[in-house]
């Protein structure tokens, strides 16, 4: 039943959210009168071949209305590139929300806040969803069991979990929270099941990595976590203290707006490795410069001359601090 009632509230969401989408590609619409004035009265002027006090006039107020709208831009373009990946990882392929220099940031930036707090609430249904179906060992060919996943499907969905990382957008004056970008969680956070985490297990040989992992559960009397190896080929689940688990950022940082809650160039990081499930140490070799942008990272490798790997990318939501400062 509990099932039945998630699918419900999913689908009631999906709507309002539907809804909210039509809304801001309607406010956008209106909004455009501005930039066709502007150019209308260009083209005006163009005919008579004459800058009239008239057109001055005009075009100066036109031109100031549209120079504070385009300022007023960042905040809904910023919105707009988040609510786009949102909707990416709901399944919307081809979704592009886009905002124009006068598009209404008042009333669309609410609408877009609004659809980012459906998405939100979309994703955390479906994932209690995923783990009510995964304790109680029913499993439909939407969502098989995790021993029956390939490899190869397991990257695309880190790949697409990392994509699809939510974008921190604060209101003026609002600085990044914890576990946004490199900004690391507070002493008392207690990740949830289904987080994911680096997680510092003992490997088959007896040497010690970093793993990522899922919360099942977190045992306050014990003060440890229970979580399970990510990789399907590990098959394991591992009981571990809090200083043994890292949890990964909730959220992406803007290097726009907020590049203070980015790793900064040559700063020790642990790295997720491409196309594999483990944690390295590397150095930032260079930040993201945009919100879409990912980590270059150069990986300690003594294969190499200088002792680090060429330069590779790594998104956001697989760098973590490293706790270790002392190279090995």
């Amino acid at each position: 039943m509990a099932l039945v009632s998630a699918d419900t509230q999913i689908s009631e969401l999906l709507s309002e959210l539907h809804q909210l989408i039509k809304q801001t590609q309607e406010e956008r619409s209106r909004s455009e009168h501005n930039l066709l004035n502007i150019q209308k009265t260009h083209e005006r002027m163009q005919t008579e071949n004459k800058i009239s006090p008239y057109y001055r006039t005009k075009l100066r107020g036109l031109y100031t209305t549209a120079k504070a709208d385009a300022e007023a831009e960042c905040g809904s373009v910023g919105l707009c590139i988040c609510l786009s990946l949102c909707l990416f990882g709901l399944g919307y392929k081809q979704t592009r929300v886009s905002a124009s220099p006068d598009l209404s940031l008042s009333l669309c930036c609410r609408i877009l806040r609004r659809a980012l707090d459906k998405i939100a609430e979309i994703k955390s249904l479906l994932e209690e969803r995923r783990i009510a179906v995964k304790m109680s060992g029913l499993y439909s060919d939407a969502d098989p069991p995790r021993k029956t996943m390939r490899r190869g499907v397991l990257m695309t969905l880190l790949q697409q979990s990392a994509m699809t990382l939510p974008l921190w957008i604060g209101k003026p004056g609002d600085t990044p929270p914890p576990l946004c970008g490199a900004i690391p969680a507070s002493s008392d956070y207690v990740a949830k099941p289904g987080d994911k985490v680096a997680a510092r297990v003992k490997a088959v040989d007896g040497d010690e990595q970093w793993i990522l992992a899922e919360v099942v559960s977190y045992s306050h009397a014990a003060n440890k976590y229970e979580v399970d190896d990510i990789d399907e080929e590990g098959k394991e689940r591992h009981t571990l203290s809090r200083r043994r688990i890292i949890p990964l950022p909730q959220w992406k940082a803007n290097p726009e707006t907020d590049p203070e809650a980015l790793f900064h160039k040559e700063q020790l990081v642990l790295a997720l490795y491409p196309q594999t499930t483990c944690f390295y140490r590397a150095l930032i070799h260079a930040p993201p410069q945009r919100p879409q942008d990912d980590y270059s990272v150069l990986f300690e490798d003594t294969s190499y001359a200088d002792g680090y790997s060429p330069p590779l990318n790594v998104a956001q939501r697989y760098v973590v601090a490293c706790k270790e400062n002392k190279k090995k």
